[in-house]
Parts: structure tokens; sequence; C-alpha cells
């Protein structure tokens, strides 16, 4: 999949793509065909850098249904020649959840699209979980023939037919299809049932891969030729170490940390730092300066696993490297220092964003140290990655963070997080966003009543109508 390319914030395509509830608001505004054309434009080139943990399906349905927009380019996209040539699920995943919930909230034709494309689409097993939560027993079991049709009565198909059931997302269809009285579908889903339950029986009775012998060095020389090999075992070899290592293992296991082969170090590392080692911060911070990058990661993913004063207190003398330890080490001040470490947190976010941009990764922890030491100095810098990061999980945080530190959060950010695509920061604007602007009370009633929001945002909805909140 390639990268997408976002638009500038202030732009209503950037403002939709982010998922910014502001993009709402201006979509509303605009003319209706230039709101639609970027509506389009996100829904068929999904706009997330990660699909799996950013919200956009629920916002763009929505908006749908606010600018009684048609269906014709979804279909358009689902049908064309494309689907058959890139089968990807991000191709197709992000109009088929949007159809989805279209399809909840009554819209018949995205009904008709998703039976259709379940039937003959190159992604129709994301279409048919989509069908699974809100189609009818009766229109899901007329797609048992063209579904079971993909795979032919041989070893081949029946092997498919098995692992497409045993992975299936939503099991009700394939429910339904067991109960079939026709030897062609009951029969074949409960044989394929049955053997992907198989399947899984024979997994967990016979794990494979290699294991490690029962002493320190065995546990070594595993994480060694994992390596070796090309797989990272340090993290399950330092815990293998804690399973058989004595008081006597200490110098060998202190050794290999200094100067062991790259698996073995790494691993050592990993477990003098659950240990609390009195020896392993001077031995990551000699391994975070290694030339071998495996070895320099592991090191810094070890401090950052590590609790206790003496991990925070050795961060603040690194938060100022100019590496990746200087970075991990802002990380853990951020998440675990105190309020006298404010003004070390405050300058990382800033040199953070001065260097890296707002959707630098170490970004989510400084945020979030920024909110929870209160750093109100903290709020233009907040605000400027509000805007401009493309992602709304860590837009979400900074608005939490902005909820904290920021006086103006109440009257300003908060309002169009009422219509922001993630669910979290909906709940934050829900608790916080103020009541005088006319556009809130009627955006609580909405979230209140839509049965499609989350129960979390609806319990902070109902918290602002209980009868000691402020009035509405």
């Amino acid at each position: 999949m390639f990268e997408p390319v976002i638009a500038p914030s202030g732009t209503l395509l950037g403002l939709l793509q982010r998922g910014r509830g502001d993009g709402t608001l201006h979509a509303l505004a605009a003319p209706r065909a230039d709101a639609l054309e970027a509506l389009n434009q996100c829904v068929l080139h999904d706009p997330r850098h990660d699909w799996q943990v950013e919200n956009r399906s629920l916002y763009y349905a929505r908006l749908f249904l606010d600018l009684g927009g048609g269906l014709e380019a979804v279909e358009s996209h689902l049908f064309g020649p494309g689907d058959a040539l890139d089968t990807e699920d991000t191709r197709t995943g992000l109009a088929l959840s949007v159809l989805g919930h279209l399809a909840s909230y009554g819209r018949d034709d995205a009904l008709v699209l998703l039976r259709r494309y379940a039937a003959t689409g190159a992604n129709w097993a994301w279409a048919l979980d989509e069908l699974a939560l809100r189609d009818d027993d009766a229109g899901l079991r007329s797609l048992a023939g063209a579904v079971l049709g993909r795979f032919p009565a041989t070893p081949e198909g029946d092997a498919e037919l098995v692992a497409a059931v045993r992975d299936a997302f939503e099991p009700r269809p394939w429910r339904l299809w067991a109960e079939d009285r026709r030897e062609s579908v009951g029969a074949r889903v409960r044989a394929a049932r049955d053997g992907g339950s198989f399947d899984r029986w024979q997994r967990q009775m016979r794990p494979t891969g290699p294991r490690p012998g029962w002493s320190v060095q065995s546990v070594f020389d595993w994480a060694r030729q994992g390596a070796e090999r090309g797989s990272a075992l340090h993290v399950p070899a330092a815990r293998c170490l804690g399973a058989v290592a004595g008081p006597d293992d200490r110098p060998l296991i202190v050794e290999t940390a200094r100067s062991g082969p790259d698996g073995a170090r790494c691993a050592a590392l990993h477990y003098l730092a659950e240990a609390r080692d009195p020896a392993v911060l001077d031995l990551i911070e000699a391994a975070a300066a290694d030339p071998s990058r495996t070895v320099a990661d592991a090191a810094v993913a070890a401090f950052e696993r590590m609790c206790g004063e003496a991990a925070v207190d050795r961060a603040r003398g690194w938060v100022h490297r100019p590496d990746a330890l200087g970075a991990s080490a802002a990380g853990v001040l951020a998440c675990r220092g105190g309020g006298q470490d404010g003004e070390l947190v405050l300058g990382a976010l800033r040199e953070t964003v001065r260097a890296d941009g707002p959707d630098a990764p170490l970004l989510w922890a400084l945020v979030d140290g920024a909110g929870r030491l209160g750093i109100g100095c903290a709020a233009p810098v907040l605000r400027h990655i509000y805007r401009e990061t493309t992602s709304s999980r860590l837009r979400g945080r900074t608005a939490r963070a902005l909820a904290a530190t920021d006086p103006s959060f109440a009257t300003g950010f908060a309002v169009e997080c009422l219509w922001d695509c993630e669910e979290t920061t909906r709940e934050v604007a829900a608790l916080h966003a103020e009541t005088r602007d006319a556009r809130v009370a009627e955006r609580l009633r909405r979230l209140a009543a839509d049965p499609a929001e989350e129960a979390e945002v609806q319990t902070a909805v109902r918290s602002r109508f209980a009868p000691e909140a402020p009035p509405l």
C-alpha cells in the first residue's frame, strides 16, 4: 500500500482526511458538490497511515447522511477493473465499512451494494463481516451459494474453505449456512467448521519452532541462533532467563550483556532490566552506542521497560542526548517523571516537533506527559500538533492534554471535537465542551440518541444532562 498523500490542514480535503470535527462543519457549509467530491476522495483513497487503529468509517458515513450523498462513486470503485488487479483489503476496506454504517442507518442502497460485493468482489470476506452485523437472516442465507461457489469441491478448495470459516471475523453467516439442509451448503460448512476446530487443536498440542534448553547458556544459544536466522527472540529469551537463572548465573549474564553475541546480548539486557540489576543502566548506556543497530535498539527498548526511580533519575541525565536513548529518556520522563521534570518534557516536546514534525512517534508519550504533568506552557505547541498531525489517534491524545493545560479548550477545540472521527476524542469533548455555544447542546443530544455511537461517549454525554450538571 502506498503512503497516503495528505492535503494541507487548512483545506476541506485535508480536514476530512484527518477526520477532524472541523472537516464535517466545513463540509456542511461548503457547496454540496465540493463537499461530496472531497468526501468521495477520502472514502475511495484511504487517508489513514494505520487503518487498524484509526477510525474514519462512521465519521464518513455520518457525513454522507448529512449531505444526502449518493453511492455512485463508491459503486464504481468497488466493481471497477481495479478490484481484480488490486485485491488488498486496504483498497476497499474503508468503503465497505462506510457502507456497513450506512446500512445500519437504514440506507438500503448501501445494503444492496454490500450483498452484491460479497457475492462477486475480491474483498468479499470484509463485506460479509459487515453484513453479518447488519443484514437479516434471509439476506445472509441468499449469499450461501455465491460464497461457497468460490471454493471448488476439491481438496485444495476444501482446505481454503476450512481456513475461511476458521478465520472469519464474524461467524454468524457460517452458522446460518451450517443449518442449511442442502448437502452442498450445510454439510460443506459443517465439515469445514469441524476441520477448523481440529486445526486449532493441533496447533495448540503441537507447538512449532525451536525451543531453548533448560540452562542459561542454552537460552543464550537459542537467542543467538534466532538472531543469525533473522528472528528477534531476545524478549522471549529474557523471559526464559527469568525461569532458569539463579544468583550464581549473574556474572555470565552481565558479561554477555557487555560483550556477547548480538542475540544473546539483547536477551541479557532485557533480563537485567526486568530484574532491575544495579549494573544494567551502565550496560544500556554502553549498548546504545554500539555499532550494531540490533543491540542499540534492544538497549533502548530494555530501558523503556524499566520502572523505578533509578531509571527516571538516569533519564534526567540522558534526556539531552541527540540519539535514540535521549528520545527514550524524554518518553520515560513524560510517562513516569514528576513535577520537577516539566521543563525537560516541554523542551523535548518543542524540539521533537521542530526536528521531526507533528507526526513523530515520540510525540505520543510527550503529549501524554504534557497533560499528565499539567504543563500550561505546552498549550501552544499542543495546539499546533492538534491542527497539523495526520494521526487521528495522536490528535485525540493531544485533545486530552489540551483539556488539562489550555483554559481555552472548552470553547475552542472541544467544540469541533464533538464531530471528530475518534470516539475517545468525542468522549473528551462531551465532558468539556462549553454549552454556551448553541451547536454543542444540539450535538450532545444527537450523540445521545445515535444508536451507532459508542457507549463511552453516550455515558459522557449523559453526565452533562445529569441534574447536577450545568444546564444545556
